[in-house]
């Protein structure tokens, strides 16, 4: 897969995603459903610890992208949910340096909600990833 990076402003850099990427040659897409803090068993964990459930979540995300053969650095699009966005933002070097470890930048979203559907559960994120 051949990426090339869209950016007409270079502010989302410095927080770490591009604005777009045009994505060529694709074998391979994966649409991951959210992905939170939850055991193997889907009991949320990390209760009222928004940096455990990040970590987690991005633990969680990082399981169902090995067992398609990926990792963070074939994500091509995030969507990432919080009931917190200050809290969120506090901890945001969580994903900084998971996706860091890959020189990985893919396009972002980050939204507030009024909650998620394990009302203990504060942090959630999709992906779309490709090779």
């Amino acid at each position: 897969m051949k990426r090339t990076s869209v950016n007409p402003w270079s502010w989302s850099l410095k927080l770490g995603y591009h604005q777009a990427e045009i994505l060529e040659d694709i074998k391979r897409q994966l649409v991951c459903a959210g992905q939170t803090s939850v055991d193997a068993q889907g009991n949320p964990q990390h209760t009222d610890d928004m940096r455990g459930q990040m970590a987690l979540a991005l633990e969680n995300l990082e399981a169902v992208l090995e067992a398609a053969g990926m990792s963070l650095s074939n994500i091509t699009r995030l969507n990432i949910y919080t009931t917190d966005m200050d809290e969120t933002m506090e901890h945001f070097d969580v994903l900084g340096a998971g996706f860091g470890a890959f020189n990985a930048t893919p396009p972002m979203t980050l939204l507030g909600v009024t909650r998620l559907a394990i009302p203990t559960l504060m942090f959630e994120i999709e992906a779309t990833a490709a090779d």
